[in-house]
């Protein structure tokens, strides 16, 4: 593993039953900055990150070959525990899944779970984190109303903040703004760019506009394989490979 990587995948190929949804990905992730998956649906993008923190183990059928390495280390091993693995790579999904409890309770869950903490202790992170999700000044006031009252794209910088209150090393994002409003989506891009000065963040997107807004490299996944990874800028403005210079230019996709 290089200095400064996060993330080293070798030969990865997975499988949901005997179909090959992933071939052969050999790719390293950087500790800083943004990463973004990009490519048409269906080509493999969410799979691979969710074999970041194997999220796809919960997927009847589904099993991995290669090598996934989280800060040296396979977290593929037998005796690799997933749910460690969970409390170090947090994420984010498509849709805003608040629990039907309060705000507070919403951001207190994780914590409740991994550490017995005083409710001082709980009020003092979870303001923490709700600020670090950009929302603290929106809810300060109602935090023991229900998470089902605020909308749609305070209820995905609430299961950020969520995510954030466990204090993951790492944070993945599964097309976090496809299902906000303009203005809520500039807020979560804003919101991921902050976090990728503080930690790992890995993003997917079928939006190539917010991949160049956030992300400081991309991948660009085309039927289950990696075609091309680089610099964000270099990836739009110079593609090395025909089908990455086709899909960022809309010829398909």
């Amino acid at each position: 593993m290089s200095v400064g990587t996060r993330f080293s995948l070798a030969g990865v190929t997975c499988r949901y039953g005997r179909a090959v949804a992933v071939h052969d990905v050999t790719i390293d992730i950087s500790s800083q900055g943004v990463t973004a998956f990009i490519g048409p649906s269906g080509c493999g993008k969410s799979t691979i990150l969710r074999c970041l923190n194997r999220m796809n183990d919960v997927v009847p059928g589904f099993s991995l070959t290669g090598r996934v390495l989280l800060d040296g280390e396979d977290i593929y091993t037998p005796t690799t525990d997933p749910v460690a693995v969970r409390r170090r790579v947090g994420m984010v999904f498509q849709r805003s899944n608040p629990f039907p409890a309060s705000i507070f309770d919403n951001v207190a869950y994780g914590m409740r779970l991994s550490h017995e903490r005083s409710r001082a202790e709980l009020e003092v992170k979870a303001e923490e984190a709700l600020r670090a999700a950009g929302l603290w000044d929106e809810v300060k006031d109602r935090l023991d109303a229900t998470a089902s009252m605020l909308s749609g794209g305070q209820q995905q910088r609430l299961c950020i903040a969520r995510a954030l209150a466990v204090e993951p090393e790492v944070l993945l994002f599964d097309e976090p703004a496809s299902a906000l409003d303009p203005i809520s989506t500039q807020r979560v891009e804003e919101l991921v760019l902050e976090l990728g000065t503080k930690l790992t963040v890995v993003i997917v997107t079928h939006n190539l506009q917010q991949a160049s807004r956030v992300a400081d490299r991309t991948a660009f996944f085309l039927l289950g394989r990696l075609v091309e990874y680089a610099p964000t800028v270099s990836l739009f403005t110079s593609p090395r490979d025909v089908q990455t210079e086709a899909y960022v230019s809309g010829r398909f996709g």
